[in-house]
């Protein structure tokens, strides 16, 4: 299984130290034994989810998926979130909650708005650019900083119906579309439709650090250095 290399980059700028976890099939049964060790968990980009995690037929152009992956993915955020362990969804990883949460997507994103401009060119991030705007008072305009946020998008799946619980915190200024989602019920459990990793100037990915540097903090009472100087032990991608 490869991991594209910014993302460890990311957690890593942000003082995080990345680990990465393949698919396991006992950690589909337990993945507290993966979680007790974690500060945080980031899901990344990739393939396309099965649909049948929603309870649909496969849409042709929904290609290359992996159910392994999708049942270890679903049970790590599904624990992690019972726990209030910090959780950052990024594209496939924001549909990835919302179908944890019981929610379902939309499969090719063209058919229904009439255009591609969420994946422009298959494999790459040249012209990729779109801005999404950021509702006031969310986690998302927190981790990002601003309301309006220029993004690095490559998707042509999408939000369709909200998991429990969940609310949409940002959407892209060209057709509405959800691309931020969060759990307002929990700490930090934030899906972004866009790829903070390939943007250095991104604060998103140290959001996460940042929270689950807390999360350790909080575990490990006897510690008296401060927060902010803290590093946290554990980002799983």
């Amino acid at each position: 299984m490869l991991l594209a290399r910014n993302y460890v980059d990311a957690v890593q700028r942000a003082r995080g130290l990345a680990l990465m976890l393949p698919p396991d099939s006992q950690l589909v049964e337990d993945p507290d034994q993966a979680l007790d060790l974690l500060d945080g968990l980031v899901l990344t980009g990739g393939a396309d989810i099965d649909p049948a995690s929603y309870g649909q037929q496969a849409h042709a152009e929904t290609v290359d998926t992996v159910a392994e992956r999708d049942a270890f993915e679903i049970a790590l955020v599904r624990a992690a979130i019972e726990r209030d362990l910090p959780v950052l969804g990024i594209c496939r990883g924001m549909q990835l909650i919302n179908v944890a949460r019981g929610g379902t997507l939309l499969q090719h994103l063209p058919e229904h708005f009439g255009h591609g401009e969420h994946r422009r060119a298959i494999g790459s991030f040249d012209g990729a650019d779109h801005d999404v705007r950021l509702f006031e008072g969310t986690l998302a305009a927190r981790a990002a900083g601003e309301l309006e946020h220029a993004t690095k998008s490559h998707h042509h799946q999408g939000i369709d119906r909200l998991g429990e619980g969940l609310v949409v915190s940002g959407r892209a200024t060209l057709d509405e579309l959800p691309e931020a989602i969060e759990l307002p019920e929990r700490r930090f459990v934030l899906g972004v439709q866009w790829h903070p990793e390939a943007d250095v100037a991104s604060s998103v990915l140290g959001a996460l650090v940042r929270a689950a540097t807390v999360t350790r903090a909080v575990g490990e009472t006897a510690m008296v250095e401060p927060v902010g100087h803290m590093q946290a032990r554990g980002i799983a991608s």
